[in-house]
């Protein structure tokens, strides 16, 4: 009896429910003691969410900060690997461009915004712009740490066998990269939702930040956690589907997944 108390007492631990529980019981007891306009409870925000569901507002919204999101994140994906093997493999290059992206990557998203706008206008444009920024340095740094991370006993060994310095590059170099270019890729997703956010606060029509944001507006606090949370719903099964790829297709250059 002890034994399967403790058995189904871990399964629960390790597959997050313990977490999730003691996490809506502290919602759901701080919601108790407030205004429902000031904290809306599970089931208020879950009454909240329904409503914007069955009109087909949340869903037009979801689909419409996904394809944002996985646009500037591809976008960034195709400037930055390339980028990082480039500036890691060559150390005159790395010299040049370290500083830049060093400074760079300080800069938080939104304090391009303006500029984006004023540039690229108000469209989808901008809006691409800032999510590609914003994804882009995770991927570079990861992926120039990964180039010069190489053990440079297997460069030797690879050079011994006659190998010439392209196929050295195509074949040693970038898989050994991987496995960090893949944690790189994983922080750029966050970095794309967070800036989704931003930009549709201040210049979108439409999408979940622009539902976080006017929802204020209304009085309408449960749509503002409903939105919240359909972001980490969004987040978190994006990134657990990462890990999927990662661990089947990817095993076999060294990524590992970590549970």
């Amino acid at each position: 009896m002890k034994k399967n108390i403790k058995n189904i007492w871990g399964f629960l631990l390790n597959k997050g429910f313990i977490t999730w529980g003691l996490l809506l019981l502290i919602w759901q007891t701080a919601a108790a003691i407030n205004a429902t306009e000031f904290l809306p409870g599970p089931y208020q925000t879950f009454l909240g969410g329904r409503e914007i569901l069955l009109n087909g507002v949340l869903f037009r919204y979801i689909g419409i900060s996904f394809m944002r999101i996985f646009t500037g994140w591809i976008l960034g994906m195709l400037l930055a690997i390339p980028m990082g093997l480039l500036i890691g493999q060559f150390g005159t290059v790395r010299r040049i461009f370290e500083p830049f992206i060093n400074f760079f990557r300080f800069i938080p998203a939104i304090g391009f915004l303006t500029l984006f706008l004023m540039w690229l206008g108000v469209g989808e444009e901008s809006k691409i712009a800032l999510i590609v920024y914003a994804s882009t340095f995770p991927i570079v740094i990861n992926t120039i740490v990964g180039v010069v991370s190489i053990n440079s006993i297997t460069l030797h060994v690879a050079e011994s066998q006659g190998a010439t310095a392209a196929q050295i590059f195509f074949t040693v170099t970038i898989p050994a990269s991987v496995p960090h270019i893949f944690t790189g890729i994983r922080l750029g997703l966050g970095g794309a939702i967070i800036s989704v956010v931003a930009a549709e606060m201040l210049a979108a029509r439409e999408g979940l930040g622009y539902l976080i944001y006017t929802s204020r507006l209304y009085f309408r606090t449960d749509w503002i956690f409903v939105g919240i949370l359909t972001l980490g719903i969004l987040g978190y099964t994006s990134d657990r589907l990462l890990r999927l790829f990662g661990r089947t297709v990817l095993r076999r250059f060294g990524v590992v997944d970590r549970k």
